[in-house]
């Protein structure tokens, strides 16, 4: 057990630290609605990951560990996929990024979030969450290895919840604020929201290398045992 939380804890931090999904949550909160609007975000937040997970918990299932209590070997070629993903994106971001961070753009869908219904705010946050080039990948490698584990059902269904909580703080943290301090946390929140728009290319980049050098290491490490 100890094992594969150690794996999954490493993956839920990458997911953390995702800029975007922190600045679109930012925005939701100075909505009219801020409040209830920001928890509709974090809840699709938390349905996409969890979501996410549980699927690949199905399909692996017990099947996922092999002989001696090693991952199958279909685990660690998945892994090495992600891997090399997450490599190749890293690179690509990182020869796209802004040379003067002060020019940095936001993706003009975000000019958009103003006006969202509570319904496309859940469904945006899904997507973040469940469809994003870095969250995916690591969601998806985080379930893999609790399903290789060939723990009983309930640790695993456990060890996915924590993942899925230490990978929300992210966005916990920005809407504890806020819940907490109201008024007071939007000057607070608008720095939090500068900083992330002007270094979201470069922090992505550099989480995608690294994260993607650890599923490189994993997935090389379960097909040569």
């Amino acid at each position: 057990m100890g094992k594969v939380l150690g794996d999954v804890l490493g993956l839920a931090a990458g997911v953390a630290v995702s800029p975007l999904p922190v600045i679109a949550l930012i925005i939701v909160l100075a909505t009219p609605r801020g409040r209830v609007n920001g928890l509709v975000f974090t809840a699709g937040w938390l349905v996409g990951l969890s979501g996410l997970g549980a699927v690949m918990l199905v399909i692996g299932g017990q099947g996922s560990a092999g002989e001696h209590g090693q991952p199958a070997d279909w685990v660690g070629a998945l892994k090495l996929a992600l891997g090399v993903a997450l490599v190749l994106f890293a690179v690509r971001m990182w020869r796209h990024r802004p040379t003067d961070v002060t020019q940095a753009r936001l993706p003009r869908w975000m000019a958009a979030i103003d006006g969202f219904p509570a319904v496309k705010i859940f469904l945006l946050a899904l997507l973040l969450s469940a469809g994003n080039l870095k969250n995916a990948p690591l969601t998806i490698a985080a379930a893999a290895s609790i399903s290789a584990s060939g723990l009983p059902a309930g640790q695993q269904i456990g060890a996915l919840a924590l993942f899925v909580v230490v990978a929300s703080l992210g966005l916990l943290i920005p809407l504890g604020v806020y819940l907490v301090m109201r008024e007071r946390a939007k000057g607070t929140l608008a720095n939090w929201k500068e900083w992330a728009a002007r270094h979201n290319i470069a922090v992505m980049a550099v989480l995608f290398f690294v994260f993607g050098l650890k599923l490189l290491g994993d997935g090389v490490g379960v097909l040569s045992s």
